[in-house]
């Protein structure tokens, strides 16, 4: 998935000081309700976009076709809203760092790993980004303290990936290569979420304006490389074609819009859940629709690593 609009060290960031508010947010025709369930499937359903796509492109195209797709329908929405790309070019020298770290690194790592792992086991490993994110936050944030029930949630998510790996089995089975990338392009998000928090926090320009920038930017980084790495495509086969185009449009592209939105009207706090949704529609995605194989550690593990997840994500309540 990309980066929503959360400003916390473990979870998906942009300036914090761009975060919309409840009160500035207009009244949707649509409940929320609705538009989260779309969102939780929509990004649940990229890890098979990427699959269908490397099945015609090589996945540095797949990447670059995904953030070309998504940059457009965030430009498209810019000029609508009349709104300009940010200015600066200390922020755009930052912006062009967290371009690298949380689109044209991980998206182009999962398209690897999905050459040889399941798109399922794609998405589960996606799930482990806020685990990756509490280790990372302890380090780098110094304001940032380890609560019991945190510690305690990121040794029951460990417990989950190993469950999830078959780690008793001794891993037989399982692709080495893939699954490191994917936990790989997991890593990127939170090193992303916190350079972002570092040394964005404060910068003028909009959720939309920032990440329109970044996407485009993104854009130039993987156009300059395909040519280096990647032959030019011998066709362009219709289900791959499309799935690249919905995995831009939809998976980048809507779903930002959709979670900026959702920050704003319900805060961040419960906009965020939709993270727990997307290994749950990854896996039944791949099983449903590609045929991929399930065993029953996966989906047990899974729900471990959620678990896992929401305890590093939890924040002691303030006393009155």
């Amino acid at each position: 998935m990309s980066a929503p609009a959360t400003p916390s060290p473990t979870t998906p960031a942009t300036p914090a000081a761009a975060v919309p508010t409840a009160a500035a947010t207009p009244r949707r025709l649509l409940d929320w309700r609705v538009r989260f369930a779309a969102l939780s499937v929509v990004w649940g359903f990229s890890f098979l976009f990427m699959k269908v796509g490397t099945e015609a492109y090589a996945p540095l195209q797949v990447s670059f076709g995904r953030v070309l797709c998504g940059s457009a329908v965030l430009l498209a929405a810019l000029a609508w809203r009349r709104e300009r790309l940010p200015r600066g070019r200390r922020t755009w020298l930052h912006l062009t760092v967290a371009a690298v770290l949380l689109n044209s690194l991980p998206f182009t790592l999962f398209a690897y790993s999905e050459l040889t792992i399941p798109s399922s086991l794609a998405g589960i490993c996606n799930a482990t980004s806020p685990l990756w994110g509490m280790v990372l936050s302890l380090v780098a944030l110094s304001e940032d303290r380890p609560s019991r029930r945190r510690v305690a949630g990121l040794g029951i998510g460990f417990l989950g990936v190993l469950t999830v790996l078959g780690a008793w089995q001794g891993f037989s089975g399982l692709d080495a290569k893939g699954t490191a990338l994917a936990l790989l392009a997991a890593l990127s998000y939170p090193v992303g979420w916190i350079y972002v928090r570092r040394t964005l926090a404060g910068a003028e320009g909009s959720p939309l304006a920032m990440t329109g920038a970044q996407l485009l930017l993104a854009t130039v980084q993987l156009g300059v490389l395909i040519p280096f790495f990647t032959p030019a495509p011998g066709g362009f086969a219709l289900w791959p074609t499309l799935s690249v185009v919905a995995l831009g449009a939809l998976g980048t592209g809507y779903a930002l819009q959709a979670q900026y939105r959702l920050v704003g009207e319900i805060g961040p706090t419960t906009a965020q859940m939709v993270t727990y949704f997307i290994p749950v529609i990854a896996t039944a995605a791949g099983v449903l629709v590609l045929g991929e194989e399930l065993h029953w550690n996966t989906p047990v593990g899974a729900v471990i690593v959620l678990v896992g997840a929401a305890l590093t994500q939890s924040r002691p309540r303030r006393r009155p």
